[in-house]
């Protein structure tokens, strides 16, 4: 009988993949499996995550694992979403809905919040943490205490999503830097205590206690001696295996439905230009800041590529096929135009009633102009996030790291750094493995594991064919 490979079992719940991974010792994934549940929604009708199903495809997930013939668990941990919060009774009883960050705030509310609190800018500045309505999870709180007192008043404990997770398998009620530090609202990073609020408030009695995300509790779960992490948030653990490979300063270009610009060696306070500009801080799993921008670029690109194939009349997915064209690009950026009228996007640029697809004759050539007006937001955020650090290479990875156009134009825009893409992202999954293991990862280990990939720079000139 063969002996079983001693594995670390991650799941990483994302809004829309729920996924599942083995580690061995190496690091090295050995199994995944990936699933999606149906939305619910909280009691104003609003999309919100389907916590029951979601316990069960999770225990029922882990319950299979533990069975199998092939594997030892002997870690679990889980990574996910931030800005989200799951509020719990004395006796664990889950009290709301988990509400999504995207809901909007009572204009009411906020405005009482500011008012009390300080102005937008100032509190932003100390918290690291622009106005974002629910993304600003801790104005959640705010919000159900002041909308929902007897519920506020039943509230034992507010976890955040991640370690929401860990509870479910442990019990225990725990908060860790990653998910304080989100642009929650709750954390004064120059105080590195949470802000003066949430004690006004008496928020804090609702929070549980501290400790760094690589802190595990050792546990037996049905019948089986497991080590089981506190969980992360998703972007740090994401930003974890760079940190942990790579000595030399480099910027983290994490491209999903959010476009996160981290840079780990930026350790500034913010600007009020920075926060006017979207500019804010993740924390690192040690309580460290991290200068980071985003926008939500796969979001916008999900909702833009879809209006594409219905006025092309393509399929949703043609879009994943199409290659860089240096004719056509260089075309349309001999008449520097915007086109598209974005939704989701609220970084400054010139606002459109609608979007105008008339000069584009070809589902090709409307994309490759999608492409120029998202990439002029990436080049824009990610140099404000790398400011005056000396770097010399940037790491793309995440969902768009598969579009050619993506690639192509970063490397033409960054052709002064080294640019290097990853065709193995395992992303945040292999960050919350790291976290709690014992074990370092060698030199090579982001070359072995991730199939890094340079990005020669591109050269365009009018000369050239298309390619």
């Amino acid at each position: 009988m063969n002996a079983k490979t001693e594995v670390t079992a991650v799941f990483d719940i994302g809004k829309t993949n729920k996924k599942f991974f083995l580690f061995d010792t190496d690091f090295k994934e050995v199994y995944r499996e990936y699933t999606m549940l149906d939305e619910t929604e909280d009691e104003d009708g609003y999309p919100s995550e389907n916590l029951q199903q979601l316990q069960q495809w999770l225990k029922g997930l882990l319950d299979r694992i533990l069975h199998a013939e092939e594997y030892k668990v002997t870690a679990i941990n889980f990574s996910s979403y931030g800005a989200s919060f799951v509020h719990v009774d004395e006796k664990g009883n889950v009290l709301t809905p988990l509400y999504n960050y995207t809901k909007p705030v009572p204009e009411e509310i906020t405005k009482e919040f500011y008012d009390t609190y300080g102005d937008e800018l100032s509190f932003a500045i100390e918290t690291a943490s622009p106005q974002a309505g629910m993304l600003n999870s801790g104005m959640q709180l705010y919000w159900i205490k002041k909308t929902k007192p007897e519920i506020f008043e039943k509230i034992k404990y507010s976890l955040h999503f991640p370690q929401y997770l860990s509870y479910l398998f442990t019990g225990i009620p725990l908060s860790d830097y990653t998910s304080i530090g989100c642009h929650t609202g709750l954390w004064n990073y120059e105080a590195n205590d949470y802000h003066s609020w949430v004690y006004k408030e008496e928020i804090d009695k609702k929070l549980p206690p501290i400790v760094p995300s690589g802190t595990s509790l050792s546990m037996t779960y049905k019948r089986k001696k497991i080590k089981i992490g506190v969980g992360i948030h998703d972007s740090s653990a994401a930003l974890l295996p760079y940190i942990l490979s790579e000595k030399k300063p480099f910027l983290l270009v994490s491209t999903g439905t959010w476009s996160i610009s981290l840079n780990p060696f930026n350790e500034e306070g913010l600007s009020r230009e920075d926060v006017e500009n979207n500019c804010l801080n993740y924390m690192r799993t040690t309580g460290k800041r991290v200068k980071a921008t985003r926008f939500f670029m796969g979001n916008e690109y999900r909702i833009q590529v879809k209006k594409l194939g219905e006025h092309y009349g393509k399929a949703y997915g043609y879009h994943r096929k199409i290659k860089f064209n240096r004719r056509l690009y260089l075309k349309l950026i001999s008449t520097p135009s915007i086109h598209f009228k974005f939704e989701g996007i609220r970084l400054r640029r010139k606002k459109l009633n609608e979007t105008d697809l008339a000069p584009f004759s070809t589902f090709e050539e409307a994309f490759h102009q999608l492409m120029i007006e998202l990439m002029e937001l990436q080049v824009e955020t990610s140099r404000r996030a790398i400011g005056n650090t000396d770097i010399n290479k940037i790491f793309i990875d995440g969902g768009f790291t598969d579009n050619d156009v993506f690639v192509k134009l970063m490397s033409y825009h960054f052709r002064e750094f080294k640019v290097r893409t990853t065709r193995n992202s395992l992303g945040s999954a292999l960050g919350a493995a790291m976290v709690i293991s014992e074990e370092k990862p060698g030199p090579k280990f982001l070359k072995r594991t991730y199939k890094m990939e340079k990005l020669a720079p591109l050269l365009l000139s009018p000369e050239r064919d298309a390619v």
